[in-house]
């Protein structure tokens, strides 16, 4: 069916033709790009234009095998998080890392290689995937994995493994679990006063706690320009468990584009201080359910529509450590003076670089902000990130971005030279195009 498509920042959007069906085989042997849930903000999981096939994976969402001596599981590409742990997160075992909703794929998490609040201990999704089955684009069928025998077959896996779709169509995966003691986690949040502070808490953290994150209100003036609540998790142990863990929260639905006044500067300077308040009172540890601690924005269905028609971007970056914090502030005095939000700043304590040969994460602090697309500003705002950004050394995250230009990406990336040039050999007629490849990576 020919459908207009577009990814969750609703901008850019395609017209193309979207097959679906269970069998995945089939339903890729004519297609330039398979897509899963379109969570992706950008052009990630959009077609170039024109009169293009597309294939949605969303209805091959079967769970294949899963082997609970050894938390493997075998499960097709389009299987969703939330239905993986509605099936495994009682039985004992959750996805070893996970993005911040549970409207993705698998296929896609692998596409993306996929990051969370552990990374500073437990790297990216890729890490854990044993295998996957790949339709290439000359057709054929392979089983790749990182401890294959041929060489030609780890350096694609290793392509694949945040290669954003481009080296072929994902079947199926192979990846561990974890395994998890009680389905809840202990949440503890603290509140620092400056950005400074915010960043140093969070690293302090990451010592003692495998899942951290902190929200920064950058709607705040002057010194307390980027104060905000550093939270932390941990699974909780059976010893825990005589307490009661709340209910799983019921979901509350967009049913349309709101009008742009809904979110402004002001109204996201008063949610926010409201916010900060209200952490200020919050007990120092509190019992929790993985849906409020890793998803608190899928408790609000279709929120992308709060940015109203034109939408939202997310810009987000890791930049290499500085012991002096100058550039972080840098960044969030550019990403404030352009006049429109950022709306959210998360930010994440980074590791070790991931295995994929476009992996997004590095050593470093990450910054993911949320704007609301204003025609004018926002390209002009991408541009003086990507110019910071690339100046420091560090990256940008390919599943979020919608509005870089090909020049910034290719002076942050060193590797890209690499993964170009297997592509090449791999698919020299571009049999498997994305918008986003076209605008950034071939």
């Amino acid at each position: 069916m020919r459908q207009r498509l577009f990814g969750w920042g609703r901008h850019p959007d395609v017209e193309a033709w979207q097959i679906e069906g269970e069998d995945l085989e089939a339903i890729t042997s004519d297609v330039v790009l398979t897509r899963g849930l379109g969570r992706s903000y950008g052009d990630a999981s959009l077609p170039p234009p024109g009169p293009l096939r597309v294939a949605a994976t969303r209805r091959a969402e079967r769970i294949l095998s899963f082997d609970p001596t050894t938390a493997v599981l075998h499960a097709e590409a389009g299987l969703s998080l939330e239905h993986l742990h509605g099936v495994l997160l009682e039985r004992g075992y959750f996805v070893p890392v996970t993005p911040g909703t549970e409207q993705v794929t698998l296929g896609g998490m692998l596409a993306a290689d996929v990051h969370g609040k552990n990374h500073h201990v437990a790297g990216t999704i890729g890490s854990y995937v044993q295998a996957l089955r790949l339709r290439l684009p000359d057709g054929s069928i392979k089983r790749v994995d990182a401890a294959n025998s041929s060489q030609d077959l780890r350096e694609l896996f290793h392509a694949t493994i945040g290669g954003m779709g481009l080296t072929g169509h994902i079947l199926d995966v192979e990846m561990r679990m974890e395994a998890i003691a009680t389905p809840w986690l202990v949440e503890s949040s603290q509140v620092e006063n400056d950005l400074e502070s915010l960043i140093a808490a969070l690293r302090c953290a990451a010592h003692e706690w495998p899942f951290t994150v902190a929200w920064a209100d950058l709607m705040a003036h002057g010194a307390g320009k980027g104060r905000g609540i550093l939270l932390k998790g941990r699974w909780a142990e059976l010893s825990q468990s005589h307490a009661q863990a709340p209910r799983r929260s019921r979901q509350l639905t967009i049913p349309c584009a709101a009008p742009h006044a809904l979110l402004s500067n002001f109204t996201i300077a008063c949610h926010n201080t409201l916010r900060m308040a209200a952490a200020r009172r919050a007990p120092a540890s509190r019992l929790t359910t993985p849906q409020r601690f890793f998803y608190p924005l899928d408790r609000v269905g279709r929120w992308n529509l709060l940015y109203g028609r034109r939408g939202l971007t997310q810009y987000q970056c890791v930049l290499p450590w500085d012991p002096g914090m100058t550039s972080y502030r840098r960044l969030v005095d550019i990403a404030t003076r352009h006049g429109a939000g950022p709306f959210l700043c998360v930010i994440k304590d980074c590791g070790a670089a991931g295995a994929g040969l476009l992996s997004f994460p590095m050593p470093g602090i990450s910054f993911a902000m949320d704007f609301p697309i204003v025609d004018g500003v926002t390209q002009s705002l991408v541009d003086d990130l990507n110019d910071h950004v690339a100046t420091v050394g560090g990256r940008i995250y390919l599943a979020k971005d919608a509005f870089t230009r090909r020049l910034h990406f290719e002076a942050m990336e060193p590797r890209l030279g690499r993964w170009r040039e297997l592509r090449r050999r791999l698919d020299p007629q571009r049999r498997v195009r994305s918008a986003l490849g076209d605008r950034l990576l071939d």
